[in-house]
């Protein structure tokens, strides 16, 4: 089958809602994908749903490069680079965004999220001996949890029933309600059902977990997945634990770091922690959890010419040892074990510079890893927000500034100088059990591509903060009574205003109740006002 014609593609009836084919999938999922090894071709893409997949043939063949040698079943991720150009659904994107937590947002998105899951068992059947195949679901949504939980679900089927299974799979999905923000939604798939709540960017960091809803009219009863998108640290540090915040620190200034792990597991499971590890902050620099040299960006990686990118990359092959050797930091990790004490042969070479961390395999009580963790938390909460927060909103213009006639006032710019000034009373130095250059570590911050990512969204925040406190304003104010003395060019560059703001309000500001269906009525009210050739090409328009 070749999957990019549509004969042999999955029959799907139009939706009886009107709504588009797939569009319920692809609020999920940008496809999904089996990959298998053929003597003649090597790795192939040998099934793609759904048929009218809207992605170039380089972005559906790059799964192949993702195809590990390891035995029995694995399961890592994995991230793919768009092409230049493409773009989703504007408007889905906006509302999810919205009240999505910055680092869930899917805005300005350039990879896409591969999730994996590989069989490869001896097969006397198969000409080489081996059955090897993976299935692979590709996502802008980060929800690493959920999908490895649904490709618990559905792989081991698929490999026995094939392709019938993931037609009726994919038809399931499609069913599924779209991911809203704070939102416990349930998720039929293969006779099992999912819950699973959204997070809102409303939500506190460390809140309660999440609580099974009511669910009588439910058959079978769901199974709940208390996160979509967390990790068990426990588990991926705990052969570093000891260099935690160091880790920490590399990650949050988007230093070049290269893992090197046993398995994809591993490898992909470790970066993905190390990017998480400084939420709430989004990472802001490219990461691969599981990079090859089949990959389509090794090239550019992997060049002597010039400095390192602000990258983590996961790896596995030993050909790497050598080719990343002039990075400034390498992670070598050992096999886990789930027994056993605190590492006692955990050695570190060049400490001071970070240089190679060579771990052995080892384990920790989780009371003890948990109080780690929350310490680091804690350091990172009073180092990235509470300091920043504060400054951040000293620079946002008083509300009593924000007048009807006039644009909303500029947010004041950030000056590191002055932000300086106020950690020398209020830095995490006072509060911390840490002892460090704390002062030196901002301005290594405030360099890095995680603080200009940090100060954009921030900044964009404030500017539709701005936006929606002026709207707030002009609908209390007497619009009709300003239009008096104002001509008609005047008047229909106000109507016009108002709705481009209307527009970028549904889309992205949030308002008071009643404040959005008040200014259509202002709106309507004002065009009245104006003779009947500009009020018909008004309201045609």
């Amino acid at each position: 089958m070749n999957p990019f014609d549509g004969s042999g593609s999955p029959r799907h009836e139009e939706p009886a809602d009107g709504r588009c084919p797939w569009s319920r999938f692809t609020s999920w999922l940008e496809c999904v994908c089996v990959v298998t090894f053929d003597l003649e071709l090597g790795q192939a893409i040998e099934l793609l749903f759904p048929p009218d997949v809207k992605l170039t043939e380089k972005e559906v063949t790059c799964p192949v490069c993702y195809f590990p040698g390891c035995l029995g079943d694995t399961q890592f991720s994995f991230r793919l680079r768009q092409s230049v150009g493409r773009r989703a659904s504007r408007s889905r994107e906006d509302i999810y965004n919205r009240d999505a937590p910055v680092t869930l947002q899917v805005r300005e998105v350039s990879h896409f999220c591969g999730y994996v899951y590989f069989r490869q068992v001896k097969d006397v059947t198969v000409k080489r001996g081996y059955f090897q195949k993976s299935l692979v679901l590709v996502s802008r949504l980060p929800y690493t949890h959920l999908f490895h939980s649904l490709l618990q679900i559905i792989a081991p089927e698929f490999f026995e029933k094939l392709e019938p299974c993931l037609e009726t799979v994919c038809n399931e999905i499609d069913q599924w309600p779209s991911p809203v923000p704070g939102m416990t939604l349930n998720l039929p798939v293969m006779g099992v059902v999912l819950q699973v709540r959204i997070p809102s960017k409303t939500d506190k960091p460390g809140g309660s977990p999440v609580r099974q809803t009511s669910s009588e009219n439910l058959l079978p009863f769901p199974t709940l997945l208390p996160t979509v998108h967390e990790l068990d640290l426990f588990r991926s540090f705990q052969s570093v634990l000891i260099h935690l915040q160091m880790l920490w620190e590399l990650t949050l200034l988007g230093e070049p770091v290269v893992v090197m792990a046993p398995s994809p597991t591993v490898s992909s499971e470790t970066v993905l922690a190390l990017v998480s590890s400084i939420s709430p902050l989004k990472f802001c620099c490219d990461f691969r959890p599981y990079f090859t040299i089949h990959d389509p960006e090794f090239r550019e990686f992997t060049t002597r010419t010039q400095a390192p990118p602000h990258v983590v990359l996961g790896v596995t092959n030993p050909f790497f040892i050598k080719t990343f050797q002039s990075w400034p930091h390498v992670v070598r990790l050992g096999e886990i074990r789930m027994t056993g004490d605190l590492p006692k042969q955990l050695k570190v070479k060049k400490l001071s510079k970070l240089k190679i961390l060579d771990t052995k395999p080892g384990n920790d009580a989780r009371q003890y890893f948990d109080g780690k963790v929350m310490i680091h938390r804690r350091n990172h909460v009073n180092l990235s927000f509470v300091c920043q927060e504060r400054y951040m909103a000293s620079l946002m213009p008083l509300q009593r500034s924000v007048t009807p006639w006039k644009t909303p006032p500029q947010i004041r710019p950030f000056s590191q100088d002055e932000f300086m000034l106020t950690v020398d009373h209020t830095g995490p130095q006072l509060t911390s059990g840490l002892r460090g250059d704390w002062m030196g570590l901002y301005r290594k911050f405030f360099k890095s591509p995680n603080f200009d990512g940090w100060y954009r969204q921030r900044h964009r925040e404030m500017s539709q903060k701005l936006e929606s406190l002026h709207l707030e304003v002009v609908c209390d104010a007497d619009l009709v009574g300003w239009t008096r003395d104002k001509s008609e060019v005047e008047i229909v560059d106000l109507v016009l205003k108002l709705r481009e703001k209307l527009v970028t309000h549904r889309q992205q500001l949030q308002l008071k109740d009643g404040v959005s269906d008040k200014l259509e009525t202002f709106i309507l009210s004002i065009i009245r006002t104006l003779p009947g050739d500009l009020q018909t090409e008004l309201r045609t328009h």
